[in-house]
């Protein structure tokens, strides 16, 4: 079993910043990769972005590029969301999960973190 706990969200004006981070605890080291997800109501869940733990392999969703920055603490076993630049849209409840493969579907990650939220006003 791996444990997520999720931290950082809160209410930010439109253009503010806010960094987001998941520590994570268990059994990691069956896990390879950790990535965000957000949801907001109404929509389906969205891919933010994915990282390996060596930090080496990332990717982000296309609604994010240039904005936002994942990131890797191993000492800490954490990972970080960077928000900059933050728009009304980006409005969500933020989930971090693991996974065994890099993937940006949903359905391959295993663990989930209980979720954040972040609201972004305009």
């Amino acid at each position: 079993q791996v444990q997520l706990i999720e931290s950082g969200g809160g209410l930010v004006q439109a253009g503010g910043s806010l960094r987001l981070s998941c520590a994570a605890s268990g059994r990691t080291s069956r896990t390879s990769f950790m990535a965000w997800f957000r949801q907001s109501p109404g929509k389906e869940r969205e891919f933010v972005a994915v990282i390996s733990w060596n930090g080496v392999i990332k990717s982000y969703g296309d609604s994010v590029k240039g904005r936002f920055t994942i990131s890797t603490d191993n000492a800490k076993n954490t990972v970080y969301l960077q928000m900059n630049s933050l728009k009304p849209e980006d409005t969500a409840v933020y989930y971090c999960a693991v996974s065994r493969q890099f993937a940006t579907r949903d359905n391959t990650y295993e663990y989930w973190g209980q979720g954040t939220q972040v609201t972004v006003s305009s």
